[in-house]
């Protein structure tokens, strides 16, 4: 088990917890629109920090961001597990490859 996993686990735990007594139920209470929005913010505070080069800034809100990912795919019923399957299924492909191969829509 890595950090991620433990922290992905605790995410899907909360899932049904009393949003008065955890942030991450309180999140996901508000429903799948909300995480993607609050994730977007934490995306958009990381490439703050990444511009500025601010190593120790970039590194908190990229916490943030996996965090905030977690929850994000937990609201819409997306495992870790499904991500990590489809990162290994892709593994070994030129990114340039893969992303000719996706459909165009």
């Amino acid at each position: 088990m890595s950090i991620l996993h433990d922290l992905a686990a605790t995410v899907v735990a909360r899932k049904g917890a009393d949003p008065d007594t955890s942030w991450t139920a309180k999140l996901l209470a508000k429903g799948p629109e909300k995480c993607a929005e609050k994730f977007g913010e934490e995306a958009i505070e990381a490439i703050i920090e990444a511009t500025k080069g601010d190593r120790a800034g970039l590194t908190s809100e990229a916490a943030d961001v996996l965090y905030h990912l977690l929850v994000m795919l937990t609201a819409r019923d997306v495992t870790l597990a499904e991500v990590e399957a489809e990162l290994a299924r892709r593994e070994g492909t030129s990114g340039i490859a893969e992303k000719a191969a996706r459909p165009k829509g």
